[in-house]
């Protein structure tokens, strides 16, 4: 039998020195960013339209003009943000949001400023939402391998810098909100009221 008092003691825990909490904390941030940003891609892979040999065939004695027409009927098939609605448009925005905050702002984010406005609230302005969507877009194209060497020298000429100038013009979708992060005042800029066509008196 053996003896309950010589037992081994259970093992210390590990502690992490706080200094290095913030480094495993932003981390784990991106980390968990790119995991949603791969099930983002995963779901736009499973809901791509079948190859075009396929959508020349007919389908149980439908002509494929008239399949292909059902087929746009279901839903947009663009990736474009803009063209998204109810989940689909959350989803997306979450992983947009992720990017935004965890990648484009601690590297682009530039100090604030009334000739650099920025908002905190960027996804309450649909200008916003739309060119930050198109340059995420682009980044994950031209940062990938199969975009070659020059794929992230691109993406900074063709797609950064010109997100920017409108993104960040003192008359861009910022322009009415506050610049100064201790007076916080957001406001969406008015937009043309559509024209009433064919219902004048």
């Amino acid at each position: 039998m053996s003896d309950p008092s010589t037992t081994t003691p259970d093992p210390e825990p590990y502690r992490i020195p706080d200094g290095d909490l913030d480094d495993l904390a932003s981390t784990l941030a991106k980390t968990m960013a790119e995991v949603r940003q791969h099930g983002v891609i995963l779901d736009r892979l499973g809901s791509e339209p079948a190859p075009a040999s396929s959508a020349l065939q007919p389908t149980d004695g439908v002509p494929a003009a008239e399949a292909a027409e059902s087929e746009q009927e279901d839903g947009p098939t663009s990736v474009f943000i803009l063209a998204l609605g109810g989940e689909a448009y959350a989803v997306e925005l979450a992983a947009l949001s992720d990017w935004v905050n965890y990648l484009f702002l601690p590297v682009y984010g530039r100090e604030i400023s009334t000739t650099r406005p920025w908002c905190a609230q960027w996804h309450e302005h649909p200008e916003a939402v739309a060119r930050l969507h198109a340059l995420w877009l682009a980044w994950q194209q031209l940062t990938d391998a199969e975009a070659g060497l020059s794929g992230p020298s691109t993406w900074h000429r063709d797609h950064l810098d010109q997100a920017l100038v409108h993104l960040r013009a003192p008359d861009g979708p910022f322009a009415a909100c506050t610049t100064s992060p201790t007076r916080p005042n957001h406001r969406v800029l008015a937009t043309p009221a559509p024209e009433q066509l064919g219902l004048a008196a």
